[in-house]
C-alpha cells in the first residue's frame, strides 16, 4: 500500500464513524472530525487538489467551533431530542450568493494555481463550507447541502482514482438522506 492509500483507509474508517456520530447528533462527532480531516487534507495536498485540502483544514477548525456550539445547544433540548435551529432567510440568501460568486471565483483561482479537477473541486469546496457551517448551527437543511456536496465529492474522488475516499463520500451522500429524516423526526427547535 502506498502512503496515500494508507491515509485513505484511515479516512474511510474515521469518516464512517464521523457520519454515524453526526446522524445520532453526538458531540463526539466533532472530535472524530479532527481525526478524519487531517489525513484527508494530507491526501488531497499530495494530489494537488488544493480546495479540498483547504476544505479539510477548515473541517478541523470547524470541529473546535462545532463542539462548543453543540454543547451549548444540547443543554437547551429535552432528553433524547436533537437540537435544531431554524434557518434564517438572511443566512439562506447569503449562502446562495456565496455559492453563485464563490464557485466561479474559486475555479479561476484553482486554475491559476494549477489545481486538478478545478470545477468539481470548487463546487465541493463551496457547498461543503456552507454545509459545515449549517451543521454547526444545527440547521436541518445542512443535510440537503451535503447530499449534493458529497455526490460531487464522490465524482471528484473517482476522477482521481481515490476509490476509498469515493466510497466514503458516496456513503456520506446516501446516509445524508437518512440523517435528514431522522433529524426531522427527533428534532426540537431551540431558537
Amino acid at each position: 500500500m502506498t502512503f496515500v492509500e494508507v491515509i485513505e483507509v484511515v479516512a474511510l474508517v474515521t469518516g464512517l464513524l464521523y457520519l454515524f456520530l453526526e446522524i445520532i447528533q453526538s458531540n463526539w462527532m466533532w472530535v472524530v472530525g479532527i481525526l478524519t480531516g487531517i489525513p484527508v487534507a494530507v491526501s488531497f495536498g499530495i494530489q494537488h487538489i488544493w480546495a479540498s485540502m483547504a476544505l479539510n483544514i477548515y473541517y478541523v477548525i470547524m470541529s473546535f467551533v462545532g463542539i462548543v456550539m453543540w454543547i451549548k445547544a444540547s443543554k437547551q433540548t429535552s432528553e433524547g431530542a436533537y437540537h435544531l435551529e431554524r434557518l434564517p432567510r438572511k443566512v439562506l440568501i447569503t449562502s446562495l450568493v456565496a455559492t453563485v460568486i464563490g464557485i466561479p471565483a474559486l475555479i479561476i483561482l484553482l486554475r491559476v494555481t494549477h489545481g486538478q479537477e478545478t470545477a468539481l473541486d470548487a463546487v465541493a469546496f463551496v457547498l461543503s463550507v456552507i454545509g459545515t457551517w449549517w451543521l454547526a448551527k444545527s440547521y436541518i437543511q445542512h443535510w440537503l447541502v451535503w447530499i449534493v456536496a458529497d455526490a460531487v465529492s464522490t465524482v471528484l474522488c473517482i476522477s482521481m482514482d481515490a476509490w476509498m475516499l469515493a466510497a466514503l463520500y458516496a456513503a456520506y451522500a446516501a446516509w445524508a438522506v437518512y440523517g435528514y429524516f431522522l433529524w426531522k423526526k427527533k428534532g426540537e427547535y431551540i431558537a
